[in-house]
């Protein structure tokens, strides 16, 4: 395994440009259907190349491997938009809204056929890891970041139940304020970083929210389907993330053979948000140029 610390100071909350339309589609509406980044560009990776993820199997269609990308808890395709995944790649964003991690493992597994590069962040990582359970020769390389891959504690099940009763009794705005600050360093983000935050929860709704509460709930311990992982893997750690401290995220790349922790300085929990050029070089050293398109 490797590790490094990429230096610099923090990234401001408001990077990125114009958000862009997807076949004249605004980006909002097309959470659950594939769309194609055309405006990447390689990335040069100062401590050297990963492996690339294995190429498609004999006898099989082969393509661009497409990225299947999976939200954190309250969070919506929106959180990649400042990303700048591989040219030329699908990218598939599938939308969290079962009670049962298992369920949220198959919509992944549904998504595209063959192979694909698995992108999570938090809950959506924790998804990632069910993935890897279910079907690892599906998996050609991986991405998760701002995650925990051990079961919950007993405090979190309590807080769980607080918020889905708190939901329940109509107050999802009352969640998604107690929620934000915890998404940022210092708990202090820039006004337009929270309203950010604050109209992508609304987007996800109280309804898919009580869905992902549920699902937390049904989480295992995930260290040993990480030692059997055998893709090229990526670690991302906020240094000041609140919720998911690195220690959590050596955890996970320490049983992952070859797997690279970089941790991000001044960096939270929203990390495409907040170091989108460091999560594109995360996922442009993933890339490979072919997949499959059936199952293996």
């Amino acid at each position: 395994m490797r590790y490094e610390e990429v230096a610099g100071g923090p990234y401001g909350d408001a990077a990125g440009g114009p958000y862009v339309e997807v076949a004249g589609v605004p980006y909002e509406e097309v959470a659950d259907v594939p769309y194609v980044e055309t405006a990447g560009v390689p990335y040069e990776k100062a401590t050297g190349p990963l492996p690339t993820a294995s190429h498609a199997p004999n006898g099989t269609a082969a393509g661009p491997l497409p990225f299947v990308a999976v939200p954190g808890m309250l969070c919506d395709a929106d959180l990649w938009r400042d990303v700048r995944f591989p040219e030329g790649h699908e990218v598939r964003h599938v939308p969290l809204r079962r009670t049962d991690i298992g369920a949220l493992a198959d919509d992944v597994l549904a998504a595209v056929a063959g192979r694909f590069v698995l992108v999570g962040l938090s809950l959506g990582a924790i998804v990632s890891f069910e993935v890897l359970r279910r079907a690892p020769g599906r998996v050609a390389g991986l991405c998760v970041m701002a995650t925990n891959a051990h079961a919950p504690r007993p405090e979190q099940y309590a807080a769980w139940r607080a918020m889905d009763d708190r939901i329940a009794a109509g107050r999802f705005t009352d969640v998604v304020e107690e929620t934000l600050p915890g998404m940022f360093p210092g708990r202090n983000p820039t006004p337009w970083a929270a309203r950010r935050y604050r109209a992508m929860a609304h987007r996800v709704g109280a309804t898919a929210a009580r869905a992902q509460l549920a699902a937390q709930a049904t989480r295992t311990d995930a260290v040993e389907v990480l030692r059997t992982v055998g893709c090229p893997t990526v670690v991302l750690a906020g240094a000041r993330d609140a919720l998911c401290p690195p220690a959590f995220h050596h955890a996970i790349a320490d049983p992952v053979p070859g797997a690279r922790l970089t941790v991000l300085p001044d960096a939270g929990h929203l990390l495409p948000w907040q170091r989108p050029e460091e999560v594109t070089a995360a996922l442009h050293a993933l890339a490979t140029p072919t997949t499959t398109t059936t199952t293996p």
